[in-house]
């Protein structure tokens, strides 16, 4: 149309668009378009989709350490889509690691950086760089549990660094420790400082591209063509394919949050993301003082030997030499990444490690979700949580003597064999009927491997109930509820509501001496309820209740309990190694009684509604 047509004019008079546009579409193109050149148009897209992404995802970030983490999660799980933009920008920064790698390979190859196209191969390296430093900074940003403690190794290891190495570490981090300093400045890094270097790069990188064109032998058969419109297709095609992919894994896989980040508590599972994979089982290599030849020295050889490929491939078999090493490069580093992999995969620590982190973060999710973020931030969320805390304090304090249905608490089975019982269902009908059952009593599930295996108590049961008459065996399984219910446990509550008169015929046989009617002589050596004296062995009266659990963990040496026979149990309270907090959150836990939030009949967690009952 003659109007719209006319301010077109105008505006290409003003800032000549046509002339660009079309030097930019009618870029000569040696031996045609070529799968093989769509690289850098992959990876502009790429950038261009981060950019935007990251945008977004800045709208809602708060970058410090009470609400970086408490900001990601309300973007992962509050933000209409939320999750979805996350994916995208997670997966989008792996694909640009790829694509510049396949991008320097193809170069290499093409020898496409020999003169004079040396200052654009050096300034591609400049731009891989700068990707692996988004991708370090970035790393850090949700402030969980994985980046913080994958950003503290990779930032120590750069204190190696020869004579500015320990400066260069606390100018990353902002301090002498890791925290809000720490996350600002990366945060400043990853979203102002590289992805500004990123584009003047780039900007240069595509200026000297266009200054020289593409470096290509024209194939015999092949037409030369211009940029529009077939390599423009290729490329598109290329693009989408690139967004197919990440859509895909943000589809199956959606970007992870773990935990929130908490110093105080080590991560075993932590690992830098693949794409650093190499580096790290390289360090492998290299134990001790040796670290630093893994982690500064052979990268900056190769990093070198990359920068020099143009020199050298000026020589007669130069090129030779640079192609053959940057296929060895790329195939050692595949086999590095694959020898960590498969190592992670053998390694059971590990593995345990990553399960428990899985579990701390679905567990937040769930507090989160159900509770909401206290004002402080996440990081009471677990640190309150009987059900997280439970059996790290188990592994800690109780599992060089104790086991918990034969591991340590966290699925950690101890080299050592246990000392004590196995405390896995304690108190409940089922732990009580194997204890009193003569072939077990004995068995290092229960007193095995203490000092009572030859004490009355073994003895009571290995002679006395192995020869109860059936009569006998009837009243000492009452007994058993009656002694069960005193630990008043949630999870087994209606049971004893339905044998309530059961329990109260146990407590009579409980109480009863030898001889009488319905005696089970239990309180010749237990106190239980206003029968029986404390002294000689553990008061029976709210046995396995919360009350009793903490008590004996609190001090088990008191005459409530085992009094002067207490077998190395340590007075956990009285001694100061347990304060009255962890003492609770045990004895929750080991009663597998913590916070559960109520589930419709989806299975999906309804908000604001829970139970204390495991």
């Amino acid at each position: 149309m003659p109007f719209f047509r006319s301010i077109l004019d105008t505006v290409d008079h003003r800032t000549g668009f046509r002339s660009i546009i079309k030097g930019v579409l009618y870029e000569h193109i040696p031996g045609g378009a070529r799968w093989r050149y769509v690289w850098g148009s992959t990876l502009v897209f790429s950038f261009m989709t981060q950019l935007v992404t990251g945008l977004f995802l800045w709208m809602y970030y708060s970058p410090s350490a009470q609400t970086a983490w408490e900001s990601v999660y309300y973007i992962q799980y509050q933000v209409g889509g939320g999750w979805l933009l996350r994916g995208i920008h997670h997966y989008t920064a792996q694909a640009m690691i790829i694509l510049l790698a396949l991008h320097v390979l193809q170069v290499v190859l093409d020898g496409a950086y020999r003169a004079p196209r040396e200052f654009n191969f050096w300034v591609g390296l400049l731009l891989l760089l700068i990707v692996f430093g988004l991708g370090l900074t970035g790393y850090l940003l949700p402030w969980d549990q994985k980046g913080y403690w994958a950003t503290k190794v990779a930032t120590n290891l750069a204190s190696l660094t020869p004579g500015a190495g320990e400066a260069l570490r606390r100018v990353a981090i902002g301090g002498s420790d890791y925290g809000h300093l720490t996350l600002t400045r990366f945060f400043a890094l990853h979203a102002g400082l590289l992805p500004g270097l990123f584009i003047m790069v780039t900007a240069l990188h595509v200026y000297l591209f266009r200054r020289h064109g593409i470096h290509a032998k024209k194939a015999e058969g092949r037409m030369d063509t211009y940029f529009w419109s077939e390599q423009v297709l290729k490329d598109a095609v290329a693009c989408l394919a690139v967004l197919a992919t990440v859509l895909f894994f943000s589809f199956w896989h959606p970007a992870p949050l773990m935990a929130p980040a908490n110093p105080s508590e080590p991560y075993s599972a932590a690992r830098p993301e693949w794409y650093f994979l190499f580096l790290y089982q390289l360090l492998k290599f290299f134990p001790g003082e040796s670290t630093i030849w893994g982690a500064i020295y052979i990268p900056g050889i190769v990093f070198a030997v990359l920068a020099l490929m143009p020199l050298v491939g000026q020589a007669r078999i130069g090129h030779a030499f640079n192609r053959f090493v940057i296929v060895a490069l790329l195939i050692g580093s595949g086999v590095l990444t694959w020898i960590a992999l498969q190592h992670d995969r053998q390694n059971e620590e590990y593995l345990l490690a990553l399960r428990a982190a899985e579990r701390d973060a679905e567990r937040v999710h769930v507090l989160a979700s159900t509770l909401g973020i206290p004002p402080g931030g996440a990081g009471p969320l677990l640190r309150d949580d009987a059900y997280t805390q439970g059996p790290k304090l188990f592994a800690k304090y109780c599992s060089s003597c104790h086991r918990f249905d034969g591991h340590d608490g966290t699925g950690k089975v101890p080299r050592e064999k246990p000392s004590g019982s196995d405390l896995k269902d304690f108190g409940t009908r089922r732990w009580l009927t194997e204890f009193l059952r003569p072939e077990w009593i004995d068995h290092e599930k229960f007193f095995g491997a203490t000092a009572f295996k030859e004490g009355d108590m073994t003895d009571f049961v290995k002679k006395t109930i192995a020869a109860y008459s059936d009569e006998e065996k009837v009243k000492l399984a009452k007994a058993v509820k009656a002694l069960s219910a005193e630990a008043r446990l949630k999870a087994q509550a209606e049971l004893d509501r339905q044998d309530a008169q059961e329990i109260e015929d146990g407590r009579l046989y409980l109480t009863a001496r030898k001889g009488e009617e319905k005696g089970l002589n239990c309180t010749r050596c237990h106190k239980f309820g206003e029968k029986g004296k404390l002294g000689r062995a553990p008061d029976l009266t709210g046995y396995g209740s919360k009350e009793w659990i903490e008590g004996i963990i609190s001090d088990p040496s008191h005459e409530r309990f085992y009094n002067e026979d207490n077998d190395r149990m340590p007075r956990f309270r009285t001694q100061g190694i347990l304060d009255e907090t962890s003492i609770g959150q045990l004895a929750d836990w080991l009663r597998g009684e913590w916070f559960e939030p109520l589930r419709g009949n989806d299975g999906r967690v309804i908000p604001g509604q829970h139970t204390d009952g495991g």
